[in-house]
């Protein structure tokens, strides 16, 4: 507001001033002159007026602004301080009501309190009265019998640890013997019945591909100028080409199998081609794409038709497909979940189940292990999402998620496909195991046995199918090595991971030698 006063005071000033120079240079109209500055000087002091007028005015304005402002700010925290106010009584009241709670038990806690310290008193005379009574009975036994409590108590319980363990014993064997009687009876006929049914051929495959090459000139020209053929062969792959001192051959090698599937019909077609640069390898690869894709979907549509489930979704038949390049311990996933599904389906129909939902299950049981070096996760589970994902029914999905014992089987075939990939798993040929693996479960299964009291030696024998236990016969009697072979049974179950059976056999055998002289 001052700055507008000043600005028009020196406008004014500059006004009077141009009228006073012009009246001086005009000397022969003096009289207009001083008439004209005089008007000047009255519209300089009318504007200065106004200006003085406004000032005020807008100093008037502001203050009843700021009044206003300051009204409304005191009326508002007035507002906010009455809420506070009550809010802070309604949480005082809420605290006091919560403090005559706490007081309420606190007192109902001093009374029980007194009222187990009573209790725990006339217990205590009571236990003290039963201790004196004990000990008199203590001591007059001890004075009839003549031995002291710790010996009659040493007799009473060796003699009730032989009854103990003869019962026991017995009680085994006898338990023993009706238990493999009733499941001989129906499990035999059944297991045999479904083995013999189910003649599946299996080949061992190499989980490696190896390219056969008609010289070794041929290495050279995979390799290209500087590397950059097997480098675009490489990365257009994702597949490792191996060339060593290997004479007429390539080893391929990678983690997914389809893709060394596809880099492996790529490399062949180049290798009769003869033309071998990037531009050619990308045209193969695709080409080898598309019929490793064609050969996947017919060979999921070829595993449906062959067991005969019907209406499964068309991307799980793809993803079954997939599983005939997956190997585990040199076993065909896909063969191997034909032979679940044929084995799940005579086992379903021995007994009276749904034999097609038997072969579903069966069928579908490992589908995970076709995306499982693709998604986190083990087998297991991302075989049950899939199945969900592609609505299969939850019969099927409790199987796949059960064959493992991951989850309790919920029903009859669930329990049907875990034993079918026991079978398939354990039959003789089905598997390849390596010699670590191997030669640690003989060294498990010996250790497990050793530490037993009174065993002598151990021998797995059998290639770990069983284990034979030689006992000492002064230290373990006949109805001791029952129970230790009990014992002995579930402690390789509990902590062993096998496939099929072991039978543990606990030998006790006395000799007397001497010589005729």
């Amino acid at each position: 507001m001052q700055t507008i006063i000043g600005v028009v005071v020196a406008l004014a000033a500059l006004v009077a001033t141009a009228v006073i120079v012009r009246a001086l240079t005009i000397s022969g109209l003096k009289k207009d002159a001083d008439s004209e500055i005089g008007n000047a000087k009255k519209k300089a002091r009318e504007i200065i007026d106004d200006a003085v007028k406004q000032r005020d005015e807008k100093i008037r304005e502001a203050k009843l602004e700021i009044k206003e402002e300051s009204i409304k700010s005191k009326n508002e925290l007035e507002k906010e301080s009455r809420e506070r106010r009550q809010e802070l009584k309604a949480q005082e009241r809420r605290l006091e009501s919560k403090e005559e709670a706490v007081d309420r038990k606190l007192d109902a806690l001093e009374t029980r309190e007194k009222q187990c310290q009573n209790r725990e008193a006339n217990l205590q005379r009571r236990e003290t009265a039963v201790k004196e009574l004990t000990a008199k009975r203590v001591q007059e036994l001890e004075r009839i019998s003549g031995l002291t409590s710790d010996q009659a108590k040493e007799q009473l319980l060796q003699s009730v640890e032989e009854d103990v363990k003869l019962d026991m014993a017995k009680m085994i064997k006898e338990q023993e013997t009706l238990a493999k009687e009733e499941a001989d009876k129906n499990a035999r006929e059944c297991l045999v019945t479904a083995i013999q049914r189910c003649a599946a051929d299996h080949v061992a495959e190499s989980t490696i591909s190896v390219v056969q090459l008609p010289s070794d000139e041929m290495k050279g020209r995979i390799i290209g100028r500087e590397g950059r053929n097997i480098r675009a062969l490489e990365s257009l792959s994702g597949v490792e080409l191996i060339i060593d001192d290997t004479p007429d051959a390539v080893v391929l090698s990678a983690f997914d199998p389809v893709r060394r599937e596809i880099a492996r019909i790529a490399l062949e077609k180049l290798i009769v081609d003869g033309r071998i640069h990037p531009a050619r390898i990308e045209e193969m690869l695709a080409k080898a794409k598309k019929e490793v894709d064609a050969s996947i979907k017919e060979a999921g549509e070829e595993a449906v038709l062959e067991v005969g489930v019907h209406g499964i979704h068309p991307e799980l038949i793809k993803l079954l497909g997939r599983m005939k390049y997956r190997f585990s311990f040199g076993q065909n996933a896909l063969k191997h979940s034909i032979e679940v599904a044929q084995l799940s389906g005579i086992l379903a129909g021995e007994i009276g189940l749904d034999v097609r939902q038997a072969k579903r299950a069966g069928l579908l049981h490992d589908i995970g292990k076709s995306i499982d070096h693709e998604v986190e996760g083990s087998h297991i589970s991302i075989g049950a999402d899939l199945c969900r994902k592609y609505k299969e029914s939850p019969l099927i999905i409790n199987a796949v998620e059960a064959h493992h014992g991951d989850v309790e089987p919920e029903s009859l075939i669930a329990c049907i496909v875990q034993a079918s990939d026991a079978i398939s798993a354990a039959r003789p040929g089905a598997r390849r195991e390596a010699l670590e693996t191997y030669t640690n479960r003989l060294k498990e299964l010996e250790e497990i046995a050793d530490h037993y009291t009174g065993v002598e030696k151990s021998f797995a024998v059998q290639a770990g199918r069983e284990i034979r236990v030689m006992v000492v016969p002064e230290q373990v009697s006949d109805a001791d090595m029952v129970i230790m072979a009990r014992n002995i049974s579930k402690e390789i179950e509990d902590s062993l991971d096998y496939p099929g059976q072991i039978k543990v056999n606990v030998i006790r055998e006395s000799r007397v030698t001497d010589y005729a002289k």
